[in-house]
């Protein structure tokens, strides 16, 4: 699984989950940091990430356009750091996996992790 970090998240988070085996990039690596979460959403969706943001637009674009991926982890937790973000990713990833795979929306807070498979129905 390969994640690509949103703006806001910190670009050193990156070098964590290199160390703990996770393939990762942040978006302004790849051209991205001034671009539209649909743009990032398209690129995601073409190269195989799972787009790991603060921004509940990508959920909201997601449920609105019925799409089936890329999945997307939202982090609602205040004030994380690069290597404990790479710890909790790795731990969301592990949990997570075969949703992630499949295709979902996570939000992931102080208590715990919520699922939504892909796409939604309404």
């Amino acid at each position: 699984m390969r994640l690509l970090l949103d703006q806001g998240l910190p670009r050193s988070t990156v070098h964590h989950l290199d160390a703990a085996g996770v393939e990762s990039a942040h978006v302004g690596e790849k051209g991205l940091a001034t671009a539209s979460n649909a743009k990032i959403i398209d690129f995601a969706r073409q190269g195989g990430w799972i787009v790991v943001t603060l921004d509940a637009d990508f959920h909201a674009l997601l449920a609105l356009s019925g799409a089936t991926g890329p999945s997307v982890v939202r982090i609602r937790i205040e004030g994380q750091r690069e290597e404990g973000l790479a710890t909790l990713l790795v731990n969301v990833l592990r949990v997570c996996k075969d949703d992630l795979v499949e295709g979902a929306m996570i939000s992931v807070t102080e208590n715990g992790a919520r699922i939504r498979r892909l796409p939604l129905l309404r």
